[in-house]
């Protein structure tokens, strides 16, 4: 099994650390445009190989996609981060034209890949990923519903003293201040959230998770990466291992939950085959409005890359 992650950034580099700890893939490759900034981190992880006891053996090269050939998976993190007063949607242009690069650079090697992109603006790169590799739709995803929902239950845990490990919980929509957490499918064991705590803590914590990205942005000057890298790697495994799993990703929906030709964030099962399966939950009249309007938020979005 062999994994590459395009961009050895922050989030890339902690998504390669993540993989290798959990010897997700036999091969890993981690591919930058910075000269020897792949190479270094990838030979510094694997110095760590001894300490956190794994054998996946991470190669670091520069610009060299003939390195990726036969990817089973693709993680693309390239771009650039948001720093502070940038809104997700002011890097379209720049991280468009990086990710349409990238992505035809991995096809030309690895034509039959699974690509997971985490480049910001979420929803609208995975679009642009999508149009570049002429993959089915099943093997061309983003990455932001496992990220948003680990924010969303650490918050959760955190109030209510508990486990994070306990809390599952769903989020759908955009990447962005439109996400729609879904509080009737937030469990702790077993219990229902709302048996736990109050709407208005509740709500609190909710409109904290739509902004957790513009948070960490404005506390460390760029944008985060230990959640971000986790989460992709996470999906990167579920592929890797065949494992099922039923995850929030962005992926393109043809008709679920009445929207057609759009990216957006729902219930899916990750594995071997990639997007295996849309779930489709049993939505309130609010809830799929709210759904609805922020699909309409990320249409207007891919509307503004196809006008570029």
């Amino acid at each position: 099994m062999k994994i590459s992650v395009i961009g050895a950034g922050n989030v890339g580099a902690t998504c390669a650390d993540v993989l290798a700890q959990k010897d997700a893939a036999s091969e890993l490759v981690l591919l930058d445009i910075k000269d020897g900034l792949a190479e270094g981190k990838a030979l510094d992880l694997w110095q760590s190989a001894p300490i956190n006891r794994f054998n996946t053996r991470p190669l670091g090269v520069t610009s060299d996609y003939e390195a990726t050939k036969n990817s089973d998976v693709v993680v693309i993190t390239s771009g650039l981060p948001r720093k502070p007063g940038m809104s997700r949607d002011d890097l379209i242009t720049t991280n468009a034209g990086i990710v349409k690069t990238v992505t035809e650079n991995i096809i030309k090697y690895s034509p039959n890949t699974t690509i997971i992109v985490v480049s910001n603006p979420l929803d609208v790169m995975t679009y642009q990923a999508f149009l570049s590799a002429n993959l089915p739709k099943n093997r061309v995803m983003g990455m932001a519903g496992v990220l948003d929902t680990g924010r969303y239950r650490a918050f959760l845990a955190q109030e209510l003293n508990v486990s994070p490990k306990d809390i599952q919980a769903i989020l759908m929509g955009g990447h962005g201040d439109t996400m729609v957490p879904l509080p009737r499918y937030t469990t702790v064991s077993g219990i229902p959230v709302t048996e736990l705590m109050d709407k208005e803590k509740l709500d609190t914590i909710i409109e904290r998770t739509k902004f957790g990205g513009g948070e960490l942005v404005k506390l460390m000057g760029t944008s985060a990466w230990y959640a971000p890298g986790s989460a992709a790697a996470r999906m990167a495994e579920a592929v890797a291992r065949d494992q099922k799993r039923l995850l929030p990703c962005c992926v393109k929906l043809e008709g679920e939950y009445g929207l057609k030709d759009v990216f957006v964030g729902v219930p899916i099962v990750l594995g071997g085959g990639g997007v295996e399966q849309i779930i489709e939950l049993d939505l309130t009249d609010d809830e799929m409005q709210l759904l609805h309007k922020s699909s309409d938020a990320v249409k207007e979005m891919m509307d503004i890359l196809d006008k570029k």
